[in-house]
């Protein structure tokens, strides 16, 4: 079984991370007659303006600490209501009625309030940047994202905090390494992972941990990474940080090979002669949007005959085709992480206030960014619409094994800090519970599905060579 690495050894890659703490940018006023060349969008230009201020007055409250009280959870319930005429009201384009309930929503919203008042906030940000249009200098500022500084120490402070990812990076490892296992007297010990999203690069210190475990100096393990990013630098930092980390361990032959996701070439992979080949497919279908391309992708996949094929995406609860729907899905699956940031960090915490500002709002905003009807949208979909997907592409489910299920139990009581959590279907804090006749593992908060894993071969087996 593989090892949970403490938190300080897996976020030692040698990388030094420059912390920008400047504020978020206030909104200047602007005098009434300034605003015609403003793109309002149809709206009164002194509707749109008193709805601005509003928001500039609500982020005045960053600075200061609310209490959730347990007379607020009616308040909670009527924040989303709101949001949810809001969304109504936009997708109908009743304008007035959008700007009305988006004033009451900043007057009542705090990034310091209760779970669902910070929520609520980015939300409100996101409806407000589609009542703009594009041209506008406010929707520029409104939609604007983190510097790549301030997203990647959220990204760090909320794997840190939460299981969230740490739950599908080690369940996906573990499933690797038993990939690896079965085929090691013929594998030449050689593992070759594709990695579809490599992102920053932490899925991967807890399996050269592993790999490293198995091998000894006279009995080499070799291991390549070809991973797919969005830029050259980030590509080059992750290389950077991984072939540091690969050097602690004497007997691990490691390399990295970078490309870009814009080149999305998975035909032009080569598998090495007696190595063991996986998938690693971690929150990176989902962000195709389209069936067209992950259909493409899928049948590319299947053409390089993996000895497994990882997925784990975010888990919806429909298939949701427009904008309102969509944004009922979210809602739903952003008040369940922003509740579950609760049970670890106090209302007062920066690191908190840099998780959802720089992460999780930035995510919701994306999410938002869409025309009504744009067939590009991005949407969380459910296992089930996985399952059909995989299945008509030639991939059949896979068995977890009783170390994957022990693994997640583990993970999920190492992090638990003082939050409860269960492996089984109780509804309170975290819980892990297999899916899919066993084909397959999910994390939910209460009664929220989160992300699943799951493990995929070539249908009939691995296609012969």
């Amino acid at each position: 079984m593989m090892e949970v690495l403490e938190d300080d050894r897996l976020l030692s890659f040698g990388l030094t991370i420059i912390i920008d703490s400047g504020c978020e940018r206030k909104l200047k006023r602007k005098r009434r007659d300034s605003f015609k060349s403003l793109n309002t969008n149809g709206v009164a230009e002194g509707k749109m303006l008193n709805l601005l201020e509003a928001r500039e007055m609500m982020l005045k409250k960053e600075n200061k600490r609310r209490e959730a009280t347990v007379a607020e959870d009616g308040k909670g319930l009527h924040l989303i209501h709101l949001l949810l005429v809001c969304a109504t009201s936009l997708e109908e384009n009743k304008l007035d009625s959008t700007v009305k309930n988006l004033r009451e929503l900043y007057e009542n919203v705090s990034l310091n309030g209760d779970s669902v008042q910070r929520m609520a906030a980015y939300f409100a940000d996101g409806l407000l940047g589609r009542l703009l249009t594009r041209r506008s200098p406010f929707h520029e500022m409104i939609m604007k994202e983190p510097t790549p500084e301030e997203e990647f120490l959220a990204y760090i402070e909320l794997y840190k905090v939460s299981p969230y990812y740490q739950f599908a990076h080690f369940t996906a490892n573990q499933m690797i390494m038993e990939a690896f296992e079965r085929e090691e007297k013929d594998n030449n010990r050689s593992l070759h992972v594709v990695d579809l999203d490599v992102s920053y690069g932490f899925q991967w210190p807890s399996l050269m941990q592993s790999l490293s475990d198995k091998a000894t100096t006279r009995n080499r393990v070799s291991l390549q990474i070809t991973g797919f990013g969005k830029t050259l630098e980030e590509l080059e930092e992750t290389e950077a940080r991984l072939v540091a980390f690969a050097k602690t361990f004497r007997n691990l032959n490691f390399e990295f090979q970078g490309m870009l996701r814009s080149n999305c070439e998975v035909t032009s992979i080569r598998k090495r002669k007696n190595e063991t080949l996986v998938i690693n497919l971690v929150f990176s279908l989902n962000s195709l949007c389209n069936y067209a391309p992950i259909s493409d992708l899928l049948k590319s996949l299947h053409m390089l005959n993996p000895s497994i094929l990882v997925l784990v995406e975010q888990e919806g609860g429909r298939s949701p085709r427009t904008f309102l729907s969509r944004f009922i899905e979210f809602l739903h699956y952003y008040a369940a992480m922003f509740d579950s940031l609760d049970d670890f960090l106090p209302l007062d915490s920066v690191q908190r206030l840099q998780i959802e500002k720089n992460h999780l709002g930035k995510e919701i905003k994306r999410l938002m960014d869409f025309d009504n009807d744009d067939a590009n949208a991005p949407k969380y979909e459910r296992m089930e619409t996985w399952k059909e997907r995989m299945e008509s592409h030639g991939f059949e489910g896979m068995n977890l094994s009783s170390k994957s299920i022990i693994q997640a139990k583990l993970l999920l009581k190492i992090n638990s800090h003082y939050c409860p959590i269960q492996l089984g279907g109780e509804n309170g804090g975290f819980t892990a519970f297999v899916r899919e006749e066993g084909n397959a593992i999910s994390l939910a908060w209460q009664d929220k599905c989160l992300i699943t894993a799951s493990a995929w071969q070539c249908a009939g087996g691995r296609i012969p060579a």
